[in-house]
């Protein structure tokens, strides 16, 4: 039987209605009891960062630091608050902490290429994200970050390819048709931009231009035959 009345259970429950302020003060008064409690020290610094209070949470992280130096979910805690205050640089210290006891930690891997990102450190940042995608090919985050990369660097056709990657693993990712569509405009490559921008996979971009042609039509009146077909033949009583 489960334990309502256990502190880690009321504070899932909190921070799962995303109740923060009463997560915050939940804490604060176990720490009143015992200064040193793990669960609340971990937990104040969670909702703190939710609350936005990013210079409290790491006080907060850095207290369970001070008992146990290793702490991934303080380190990641405190990378996140730093990362919301723009200290890339404090950032790449503690992902490199924790690196160097488990290198193939992908979150950490991610968090360290956004990093060198915003540090205009772009090639390094590829590095990292590399080192992502060979532990998980799916890493929809690290396929995301490595076409940015990319395209920062001037590799379109490249970063296309990356962001067409991860478009296929998650269709819903609204981001990409558009971001896609626009390095396909860099690359003067009208037709390819406008597919792109409706979401259309690379894959299929060529059958629907193959069929403009044989069709004597524009890629843009084709896709929308296409489109009214394919409304049509999941919608026949209409």
């Amino acid at each position: 039987m489960v334990n309502l009345l256990d502190p880690a259970n009321v504070i899932t429950r909190m921070f799962n209605a995303g109740k923060y302020d009463d997560m915050y003060n939940y804490c604060k008064n176990m720490l009143e009891k015992i200064p040193n409690d793990m669960v609340a020290l971990q937990n104040i610094s969670l909702s703190l960062i939710y609350l936005k209070q990013y210079e409290e949470a790491i006080i907060y992280c850095d207290k369970v630091l001070e008992i146990k130096n290793s702490d991934t979910y303080a380190l990641k805690n405190k990378i996140f608050a730093l990362e919301s205050l723009k200290q890339y640089e404090n950032v790449l210290n503690l992902c490199k902490q924790i690196l160097s006891k488990n290198p193939r930690d992908v979150w950490t891997l991610n968090s360290m290429g956004l990093s060198l990102n915003e540090l205009n450190q772009h090639q390094q940042a590829l590095e990292c994200y590399n080192k992502s995608l060979e532990i998980d090919p799916e890493d929809v985050t690290a396929l995301m970050n490595k076409a940015i990369s990319l395209s920062h660097l001037g590799s379109y056709q490249e970063a296309i390819e990356y962001y067409d990657l991860a478009q296929t693993i998650d269709p819903t990712l609204k981001e990409i048709p558009r971001a896609k569509s626009q390095l396909f405009e860099k690359l003067n490559m009208a037709d390819e931009s406008f597919l792109a921008a409706q979401g259309v996979l690379n894959k299929k971009m060529e059958k629907i231009k193959t069929d403009a042609k044989e069709n004597k039509c524009s890629v843009f009146h084709q896709f929308c035959e296409d489109e009214f077909e394919n409304y049509d033949s999941k919608n026949p009583n209409d």
